[in-house]
């Protein structure tokens, strides 16, 4: 075998590995953390909720027929009053919006404990998730009560804007 060959299956193989490593990681992130969170008390507003039940009102930009007290929103515009929930939480959203500083204010008017779960930066391939997202949250932690700095994912306005973002917010 030559020594070209042999480079590309190395090259081929390291790949493979780093993919496995980068969905482990996205499964424990996404599936299991999430899960942790999502049980460990009732939330009196689960927005973005897509198709999971958080115990009170679920909310989201599109309906789900399968999850029980389900309202559509705007995020920008949430129609509650001021601190009507006591818990509010919101994961995986903040990420696909045009602007998370003002859905944040939004979340923060209507609720008097948010709750907000975002992909850490070791959950590599939800973090540089072109198709979906549009920033990068600077934290290695998944679970926050204040908006983590953030900076716009590189290159991911341009891809949405030629393809469509696969899920907005």
């Amino acid at each position: 075998m030559n020594s070209f060959l042999t480079i590309i299956l190395y090259i081929l193989a390291a790949a493979v590995v780093l993919y496995v490593i980068a969905w482990i990681l996205n499964f424990i992130s996404y599936t299991l953390f999430k899960k942790r969170i999502l049980e460990r008390r009732k939330w009196d507003l689960n927005i973005c909720c897509g198709y999971t039940d958080g115990g009170g009102i679920n909310a989201d930009i599109v309906p789900h027929v399968k999850v029980p007290r389900m309202i559509m929103v705007d995020i920008y515009t949430l129609p509650f009053r001021d601190k009507q929930f006591d818990t509010v939480l919101c994961s995986h959203t903040i990420e696909h919006t045009d602007d998370p500083a003002w859905f944040y204010k939004e979340l923060k008017r209507v609720g008097k404990d948010v709750t907000i779960v975002i992909p850490p930066l070791w959950d590599i391939s939800a973090v540089v998730n072109l198709l979906e997202h549009r920033w990068v949250f600077l934290s290695w932690k998944k679970e926050h009560k204040r908006l983590p700095g953030y900076i716009r994912l590189p290159l991911a306005r341009t891809i949405q804007n030629r393809i469509g973002q696969k899920v907005s917010a």
